[in-house]
């Protein structure tokens, strides 16, 4: 595979493909973007934008920083003491750390790796962030829960048993009833923090296939350590490196002609 030699700056660096990509006004925009842990320095200058009704996968190595920016663009961050940021987040143009978090959690939804139901039944699991917003009326509340079901392709699954412990589904059950429970509040941006490293390979497929089915009613982006997922699935890929994006294109500009030299390196094994 034959590289491109990179260009020294951002502005140079955008191709072609990556402008005419982001020439829409984004739904999700992260500006020179820095991230501390204390004194260490886990994001250094990260500029992204991530397009309405679109699948941005973010791949790279373990400890790249790509699950840590993730977190920022709803401030799960917030939570970490000695955590800081700088630079700017912006949803729909307005500054996430401007917003009320709880607003902001709804409007951009959180999957993590591992599937965390509340120990509720099926029924509440998905009712919960309904009833704690206000966003439906209690007559409507079963309504919510079948489409959110639905949604997540799981309602035929579970139909007759909503009233069981959501502990009670499997794993991959487990995964598609965390994203039902998201897609409850019509989040706008939905974010997947590794959502299928967990689960076997037609629990997987099930996952794909439903990112895919919702890509035209939410933003999605996706952390994922699997890059025949990310090939699978995303429109957009970005590749981390050391805190740092080297590289954001098409997916397919992406996995078949990547312009910089680290980008190919990895994925064509040669490391992380």
């Amino acid at each position: 595979m034959s590289t491109i030699p990179g260009p020294r700056t951002r502005e140079e660096a955008v191709a072609p493909e990556e402008r005419r990509a982001n020439a829409v006004a984004p739904k999700l925009r992260a500006l020179n973007v820095d991230f501390f842990y204390n004194k260490f320095q886990a994001l250094h200058k990260i500029s992204l934008d991530f397009p309405e009704h679109q699948i941005t996968a973010l791949i790279g190595p373990s400890g790249c920083g790509k699950s840590t920016f993730l977190r920022t663009l709803n401030r799960i961050n917030d939570t970490i003491r000695g955590a800081r940021m700088t630079g700017e987040v912006l949803l729909d143009g307005e500054n996430i750390t401007q917003a009320d978090v709880t607003d902001l959690r709804r409007r951009v939804g959180m999957v993590f790796q591992r599937p965390n139901p509340f120990p509720k039944s099926i029924f509440d699991n998905i009712a919960y962030g309904v009833r704690i917003n206000g966003l439906a009326r209690r007559s409507e509340i079963a309504d919510v829960v079948e489409r959110s079901l639905r949604r997540a392709a799981l309602w035929d699954e579970v139909k007759d048993k909503l009233q069981r412990s959501a502990y009670a589904l499997s794993g991959g059950q487990q995964q598609r009833l965390c994203i039902a429970r998201a897609l409850a509040v019509d989040p706008e941006v939905l974010l997947l923090d590794e959502p299928c490293s967990a689960l076997d390979p037609i629990a997987t497929g099930k996952i794909e296939e439903l990112l895919l089915s919702i890509r035209d009613q939410t933003t999605l982006i996706i952390v994922t350590h699997n890059m025949q997922q990310a090939a699978r699935v995303a429109d957009l890929t970005g590749f981390f490196l050391l805190g740092r994006l080297i590289e954001f294109n098409k997916t397919d500009v992406i996995f078949k002609t990547p312009a910089k030299k680290e980008t190919e390196d990895y994925i064509t094994g040669r490391f992380g």
